[in-house]
């Protein structure tokens, strides 16, 4: 097996692009757990969490294929705009046609709005520092603000949440129902966009 561990993203990407396509396979796997991340970022509201996933994955695929090497961004910035991208465009999709099961789907970036926040923050220049810089302090922003609105039991929801445990999990661990739960998420998503209506 190919010790790829010991190269950083940039070279195993040069690598990639001189005929190793194994390395493919592995950055694959070495992002895999940054898409479930931003998929749990997400109020899975209804239908199916590998709608999501698979369309993370496209994403984290678009990253490897585009990443200009020459860029001072790094890999990881890089995959995680291409990956929220991905999701972020699905979800918009799935509301234009209402029969397809992503369109329970709500984003905790998506306030409602003809784009997206992040479209929003940084529409074209993918790995400009600047855009970069001010889409993640926004964000940090509008998080800080949804922790000081969020009451001590939903914050311990949120966290559990995006941690990747289930309902039934967050129920168990914080000795509550799991309809408590859910109405705790429901609260959550309702003050999120209440929080992104006034920020934009």
């Amino acid at each position: 097996m190919k010790n790829y561990e010991i190269l950083d993203d940039r070279q195993l990407i040069q690598n990639l692009r001189n005929g190793d396509a194994d390395i493919e396979d592995y950055i694959m796997e070495k992002y895999k757990p940054l898409v479930l991340k931003k998929t749990r970022a997400l109020f899975l509201l209804g239908g199916e969490a590998e709608d999501l996933i698979q369309e993370g994955m496209i994403g984290l695929f678009k990253a490897v294929r585009d990443y200009d090497l020459s860029s001072e961004a790094s890999f990881y910035t890089f995959a995680d705009i291409c990956i929220s991208r991905q999701l972020y465009t699905a979800i918009k999709n799935s509301q234009r046609q209402k029969h397809m099961p992503l369109n329970t789907y709500v984003s905790i970036n998506d306030h409602r709005k003809e784009q997206t926040l992040m479209e929003q923050l940084s529409p074209n220049q993918d790995t400009n520092p600047e855009k970069m810089f001010l889409a993640k302090e926004m964000m940090e922003d509008v998080m800080r603000t949804l922790e000081e609105k969020l009451s001590s039991f939903e914050n311990k929801v949120l966290q559990l949440y995006l941690q990747g445990e289930d309902y039934q999990s967050i129920a168990q661990i914080l000795e509550k129902k799991p309809k408590s739960i859910d109405n705790a998420l429901q609260r959550i998503k309702q003050k999120v966009f209440d929080i992104l209506t006034n920020v934009l």
